[in-house]
Order: C-alpha cells, then structure tokens, then sequence
C-alpha cells in the first residue's frame, strides 16, 4: 500500500508540473490555427470590397457606418457594436500588451496611436471613434477605420522620410474568445490592418515579444544591432522578418502592442537612381526610409504571419 501510494505521490506531482506547460502549448495551437483562419477570411472579404474611404467621412462614428454599410457585405458578422458598447461585442475594458503592462483598450484613433493622428508629419485628419462586431465564428473584433485613406506612394519615394499615415484605412484589434482570458497581445490577441483604399493590402503580423539580440552594440546601447546584410539572417523557424506593409501595421499600433522606439530592419527592398536600398521603419517619428547598403544599421523585431 505504501508502495502505491508514493507511486500516486509521484505521478501527481510530475502531473502538476507538466500539465500547465502541456495546456499552454496547446492554447498557443490553438491560438495559432485560429488567428492564420481569421486572416484568411479577412483577406478574403476585403479583395471583395471595392473601396474602404468614404464611409460616414464626417462622423466621428465612421467605424460602425463601415462595418454595417461596407463589410458586413462581404463578411458574416453576428452583432455591431457602437463606440459605446463594445464590450457587449465581447472587446475587453483592459488587455495585457507585449511588454506585460495592463493597458485601457483605445476608444479612438488618437488613443490607438496619438503620434498617428497628431504628429508634426501625419495626414490622418480623422479621429473616429471604435466600434465592434463579433464574427459568426465567435471572435470579438474592434475597428479602427480611416475614411480618409489613400493608396500608397511608397514605390514612387526618393525621399529620405516616408510618412505612411494617410495608407491605414482599417485597423482590427481581435480576440480570439471574446472576454475570455488571458486577452494578452501574441497569445489570444492580435492586429490585423488593411492599407490602401483600392487594391487593399491586408497584413496581420505577430510579433516577437522583444527584439532579436544579435550580440552586437546599437546605437541605443542595447545590444540590438543589425546591418543592411545580416538583418534578413536575425529571424528562424517560423519568424520572419516583416516586410514594409507588415511594419507599417507595427508602427500604426506601436502603442497598442508596447513596442519601444526603435528602428526597425523590413525584408522589402527598392532601387533607387540604380542603387539597392532595403526600407526601414521608425517609430520614433512614425516614418519609412528606404536606407543605403553602406553605413546603415537598425534593430529586428521577427514576426510570425
């Protein structure tokens, strides 16, 4: 009898101690096949969508005219919630952001990024409030929406600074359960953000909780470190590095994820007057610069897609 019960001793304890581990890893499966689900759909739906600009483009309640008038034509929504009743759309009064911190969800654009709607050089001239909708899978989503939007002009850049505010015309911020926990960034809890107003691009990248570590010395005294070459080498497995559709969803929710100010390495590159140059993002101005091979370095913040 002693025998079997120090034997149950055991197993419980080894259970105690692996079944957490076991049930997050499932969870993050889980999270995982559900989220690249959304982003088909999402994807899907806005190839169908003609154009996103004008909707309600003079009440600050624009979002829910989108979703009711324009989305909900090409994607099955269950309920519409306005400014003031998200969370009877399931979207959480508080979230916990990358860095750890608990975060007042944003109620407006300004609150979402200010530097986006109030910065030296941004062209948002709207501050629409949030709106919600739950999705007939049962995922809770806010909208962030920009009647305003334009499509980019990135390809035709020469100039050493970039700003891409004027090219965000949706911006989702979803949860994968509803009220349920943990209602944590990266975990169940993500973006996904739609650019340009016609041939809308639609990016949804998760990224890394902090950035690579290339054991080198930044300019910021981190340690974070990369050059032109070696930046695309910074990520593995199933991270990547963004391209610049997927960065300029970084920077519009730089403040919603708790990324620090820094500047950021993109996969896509362009020539310019013949010379190979790979952009880059920061987010200390909220700005693209499409940076030379010589003497340029930044940091790298892997992403999965």
């Amino acid at each position: 009898m002693a025998e079997i019960l120090l034997s149950l001793t055991i197993i419980g304890v080894v259970a105690a101690i692996t079944l957490p581990s076991l049930t997050g890893n499932i969870n993050e499966r889980t999270w995982n096949t559900q989220r690249k689900a959304l982003y088909a759909r999402f994807s899907q739906a806005f190839s169908l969508t003609p154009s996103l600009n004008g909707y309600g483009s003079t009440d600050e309640n624009a979002a829910e005219t989108f979703v009711s008038a324009g989305l909900s034509k090409v994607l099955k929504i269950n309920n519409i919630c306005d400014s003031n009743h998200i969370q009877d759309c399931g979207i959480v009064s508080s979230y916990i952001d990358m860095a750890g911190s608990k975060k007042e969800f944003p109620k407006t654009i300004k609150e979402m990024n200010d530097i986006l709607r109030d910065g030296v050089w941004s062209e948002l001239s709207y501050n629409t409030h949030v709106a919600a909708f739950e999705t007939q899978n049962g995922e809770s989503v806010a909208i962030f929406y920009n009647p305003g939007c334009r499509n980019s002009t990135l390809a035709n850049n020469t100039a050493d600074r970039y700003f891409p505010s004027h090219e965000l015309c949706v911006n989702f911020v979803y949860d994968l359960n509803g009220s349920k926990g943990p209602n944590t960034i990266g975990k169940d809890m993500g973006v996904i953000t739609v650019l340009n107003s016609t041939d809308s691009i639609v990016v949804a990248p998760t990224p890394d909780l902090r950035n690579t570590n290339s054991g080198g010395t930044g300019f910021d005294g981190n340690g974070h470190i990369f050059n032109f070459d070696n930046a695309p080498k910074a990520c593995s497995g199933e991270a990547r590095l963004p391209n610049i559709y997927e960065l300029m969803s970084m920077l519009y929710n730089k403040e919603f994820l708790g990324l620090p100010v820094d500047y950021y390495w993109s996969s896509s590159m362009v020539v310019i007057n013949g010379e190979l140059r790979r952009y880059s993002m920061d987010l200390r101005w909220m700005s693209i610069s499409a940076n030379r091979k010589e003497g340029s370095a930044a940091h790298v913040r892997c992403i999965k897609r």
